[in-house]
């Protein structure tokens, strides 16, 4: 199973910028970061084919999270900006290994099979 170490989160002013990193311990298809807020469910923030500029984004995010370009395969990263307190919840990063000729990297959980621990971002004002 793929390992992935995730940094970044923390306690952030309203208003501010954070940044979250993931690192995969093998080469990964897909990578995405989800969140937990309440409850048992993650939410598809954003995912990318790695690598690529072949991005998705749930439309609750657009405009403040962005998944800049990198060229390596195990690394991914989220920006959110603008930081508000709702933005408050637990952040996942997922890999997969699978691509099922999809012109836009999945959404779902379940076509993710590998996951951080998670970290704790919140938002203060």
């Amino acid at each position: 199973q793929v390992h992935l170490v995730e940094s970044g989160g923390g306690s952030v002013q309203a208003g501010g910028s954070l940044r979250l990193s993931c690192v995969a311990s093998d080469y990964t298809i897909k990578m995405g970061w989800f969140r937990r807020g309440s409850g048992k469910e993650r939410e598809g923030n954003a995912t990318v084919y790695i690598g690529t500029d072949r991005s998705n984004y749930a439309a609750s995010v657009k405009g403040r999270c962005n998944i800049p370009p990198d060229t390596r395969k195990k690394t991914v990263h989220l920006l959110i900006n603008n930081l508000k307190p709702e933005v408050t919840a637990m952040y996942y990063c997922a890999a997969g290994v699978i691509f099922r000729g999809e012109s836009i990297p999945p959404m779902d959980e379940s076509d993710y099979n590998t996951w951080s621990q998670g970290t704790q971002v919140t938002v203060y004002s």
